[in-house]
């Protein structure tokens, strides 16, 4: 008779020192409860707003967002501190308790870094985990950094010949020495436009301006979250979205249709932070979304092409306008989306054949087969 084969250890990571530390703990709750508990024990890690690391409860109803919109957040009191030793081995981690002598949590063989935002979607905690030499789901170093600064990521897609709209970047020192110049090139977009921190997600912290009189305090309000902040031209068209996953081995990513952000609450400008986690009634996904059959292969080719332009892993949301004229134009790409059951990501590949469970199954393993290190 076989023995058993031992379950895959998974750390699964959330929270974090960025404004969307409380949509990250949403989506921690999401993958808790779905996980395949047959295949891998998993080891929750929560990350404080101030940065450290305790064991969390592996408790998906206290990570969800609550009824009437109460939002959870990890709390130092947890539990104990985590620390994660670095070089390539022991892959032990290690907590410790004031007064007491650290112990080791033991050994996983790969992380889940569910986590948005800067200091976790960034690259920051992917440099963490290569110096650690752990397997982690989601992009390297480089891939998260672009992909994170809305402002490096349309250079890059712009150099690999892929359309992106017009935009302007205001750095700090810019805004300090010379605001007036800043205006002046924001003004040369044309109106509206959307200000937006350059390296932040969940529309924390955008604003349409529709014209020069609100201007000014749009990019103070941006710079709540970001010093550096980028100003987009308004793009008519439809908003769509595609789902990219990884290929095995040499494989191409793989697509799913595209789907259609459906704002139907007039009372949302346009697809904000409320609409997105908590108006579900007024934001509706489209699936397939209704475009001809030749303009939905060129957005997946293009959603693909954008994978592989930023040197992206693992997973990805590509998201783009379809203007009245019949142009494709990339908005961004996510290196970690919403990955709740209800986030788009997730229902696009739900809807494709597969599901949630099966998702969270299939990015595991393809981190497991990818070294560490330069590759």
């Amino acid at each position: 008779m076989n023995e058993p084969t031992s379950r895959v250890r998974v750390a699964v990571v959330f929270g974090g020192r960025s404004d969307e530390h409380s949509i990250s703990c949403a989506t921690a709750a999401g993958v808790l409860a779905a996980i395949d508990h047959d295949r891998f024990e998993v080891v929750p890690i929560g990350i404080t707003r101030t940065g450290r690391w305790v064991v969390a409860a592996d408790d998906p109803q206290r990570w969800a967002i609550a009824e009437g919109g109460a939002v959870p957040e990890v709390t130092v009191g947890e539990s104990a501190a985590v620390a994660i030793p670095l070089g390539d081995s022991p892959r032990d981690l290690v907590v410790s308790t004031a007064g007491e002598v650290p112990v080791a949590l033991g050994a996983v063989d790969v992380v889940l870094p569910l986590l948005h935002g800067p200091f976790g979607e960034d690259g920051t905690v992917q440099g963490l985990f290569e110096l650690a030499g752990l397997p982690y789901v989601g992009s390297g170093v480089l891939a998260s950094a672009a992909g994170m600064d809305k402002h490096y990521m349309k250079v890059v897609l712009a150099a690999a010949g892929l359309p992106v709209g017009p935009y302007e970047v205001i750095t700090p020192r810019q805004w300090r020495v010379d605001r007036a110049d800043a205006l002046e090139r924001v003004a040369g977009l044309g109106w509206p436009v959307f200000v937006k921190p350059a390296r932040a997600g969940s529309s924390i912290g955008i604003t349409r301006v529709e014209g020069p009189d609100g201007l000014e305090a749009a990019v103070e309000q941006a710079q709540r979250h970001d010093p550096k902040v980028i100003v987009e031209a308004a793009i008519a068209g439809r908003e769509l979205e595609c789902a990219v996953l990884e290929g095995h081995g040499d494989d191409p990513p793989r697509t799913t249709l595209p789907g259609e952000i459906v704002v139907t609450d007039t009372g949302h400008g346009f697809y904000d932070y409320e609409a997105k986690y908590f108006d579900a009634d007024g934001v509706t996904l489209a699936w397939p979304a209704s475009v001809p059959a030749e303009v939905a292969s060129e957005l997946r080719e293009l959603a693909a092409a954008t994978f592989d332009a930023l040197g992206c892993e693992g997973l990805g949301r590509v998201d783009f306008f379809y203007t009245p004229a019949g142009e494709l134009i990339v908005n961004e790409i996510n290196t970690m989306p919403g990955f709740t059951p209800f986030s788009m990501y997730p229902m696009m590949w739900q809807r494709s054949g597969l599901a949630y469970p099966d998702l969270i199954t299939e990015l595991i393993e393809l981190a497991l087969e990818r070294p560490t290190g330069l590759r």
